[in-house]
């Protein structure tokens, strides 16, 4: 690169000049000089040739075969080991072509967890560190959503298992003291301590619904944490007793990373952290939260009726966005044989 710089410069002067011409000869033979001279052991990414084809014949250049240009070719570099995904995997966006024919599962090189291998490449997170899953069943459950992707592109969209797993090894360590202070920030405003008015003829069916659906889990709160929850009809929300909100905060600051980006996946698409810690604690299974978190929608929806390509593409988002965190929940609890 140096020659062709000196040579462009040497040239742009004055073409014609004979002294620029010399010089510009010495230059690409000192570097060619300098690159022969250079031991064999010594590593480089690049190698040096005299022309682009080296296995044709030089006759077109004169009976000496000799020119004064030099290509620089780069090395091949040795196939990786690990293939790491880019930052955008975390977005949403499809991340290139499928390169991999073969999805398998190994214990880690450390003896700490499982690894997912893509040929025999090992999985990496968007920041180059190993996936390592705490047990075999969540390593598994990744590799099938790897096996799934078509040839034609990697959609991160169609991997909730991969994503979670990835918040739980680089976000959450970083960032555990922020998601619980943004978990509790908005736990005055818990759907399931919102009610309907029901002194109003519009609302007062979704009231008795609430009454009858929500009653029971606010009554387990109050049990599991001796607390008992406050309601509200007003817009702006309500305000919970100090000693609730603190023991809601000791049992975040208990759980484990995976334990923690899964509730923190299930309030964000719930907006209630109560419902995330039923799913937790199993007090509330799938089919039943998302009842809960739907309840209001799908009463209007009986009412008035399915807009096509609206509510349903709703239900199934929100189908996805819990299933996944709640069987995610799940894949991370170790068992008796420890996998």
């Amino acid at each position: 690169m140096a020659t062709a710089i000196l040579k462009r410069t040497f040239n742009s002067l004055n073409p014609n000049d004979i002294i620029l011409r010399s010089l510009s000869s010495h230059a690409a033979a000192a570097a060619t000089s300098v690159a022969q001279s250079q031991p064999d052991d010594v590593p480089s990414s690049f190698t040096f040739s005299r022309d682009k084809n080296e296995d044709s014949n030089n006759t077109s250049k004169g009976s000496s075969g000799a020119s004064d240009e030099i290509y620089i070719k780069a090395k091949k570099p040795p196939p990786s080991d690990s293939v790491t995904m880019p930052m955008s995997f975390m977005t949403g966006s499809i991340v290139g072509k499928r390169f991999y024919k073969q999805v398998t599962t190994r214990a880690a090189d450390d003896g700490n967890g499982w690894s997912v291998m893509l040929d025999y490449r090992t999985l990496k997170t968007p920041s180059k560190r190993p996936l390592k899953c705490t047990t075999l069943a969540l390593a598994k459950a990744i590799a099938a959503e790897w096996d799934y992707q078509l040839s034609d592109g990697i959609r991160p969209f169609t991997m909730p298992l991969m994503k979670l797993a990835c918040t739980a090894l680089e976000r959450v360590p970083l960032t555990r003291p922020k998601i619980i202070e943004n978990l509790l920030a908005r736990f005055h405003q818990d759907l399931v301590f919102c009610r309907a008015p029901d002194d109003n003829v519009l609302t007062s069916g979704v009231h008795e619904l609430q009454v009858k659906k929500i009653d029971p889990l606010l009554e387990w709160v109050e049990s599991e944490f001796g607390f008992k929850p406050v309601v509200y009809s007003s817009f702006f929300g309500g305000k919970q007793e100090d000693g609730f909100v603190d023991a809601i905060k000791t049992l975040l600051k208990k759980t484990n990373d995976c334990e923690l980006a899964a509730i923190d996946a299930l309030a964000s698409a719930s907006h209630s952290l109560i419902i995330s810690i039923a799913i937790f604690r199993g007090k509330l299974q799938i089919e039943e939260a998302i009842e809960l978190i739907r309840l209001e929608e799908d009463m209007q929806v009986e009412k008035w009726g399915l807009v096509e390509g609206g509510h349903d593409l709703d239900v199934a988002d929100l189908k996805v966005q819990i299933s996944s965190a709640a069987v995610f929940l799940g894949l991370t609890k170790r068992f008796g044989n420890g996998v």
